[in-house]
């Protein structure tokens, strides 16, 4: 694993810890927004595998799944759940009405803590 590889998977890590402390406190828009980032910056670790690397989210979001879920190397739900969690955190951070629930926070901090062992393992795994 790289350097800049470790070090998004340290922000990562950060991201989860930082949305579990914002449900714990009822703060479910905000934990939902840092598990999304839990997401993505594992997204731009595996990337960086294939040496690629880009200036904006939907190009991370769309190149994951075509590098890593379209081509097998990954499970397909991997990207749905990366792309769930883009459009969360975009209601949840630009759109004052909308409502996230417990629940729907729940789900998202399930689902970044299992993005991040999937993806950490994965890293493990193709070295170099």
């Amino acid at each position: 694993m790289t350097p800049e590889q470790a070090g998004l998977l340290r922000m990562a890590e950060e991201s989860l810890k930082a949305a579990r402390i914002l449900a714990d406190k009822d703060i479910a828009r905000f934990a939902v927004s840092r598990a999304y980032y839990c997401m993505f910056y594992c997204a731009e670790a595996a990337l960086l595998t294939k040496g690629l690397s880009f200036s904006k989210h939907a190009g991370v979001i769309a190149m994951f799944g075509k590098e890593f879920t379209k081509a097998g190397l990954l499970p397909n739900l991997l990207h749905r759940h990366l792309i769930e969690a883009s459009e969360l955190r975009e209601d949840g951070d630009y759109d004052f009405a909308s409502i996230i629930d417990a629940d729907t926070c729940t789900e998202q901090l399930y689902r970044a803590e299992k993005f991040l062992t999937l993806i950490r393992d994965f890293l493990e795994k193709h070295r170099g």
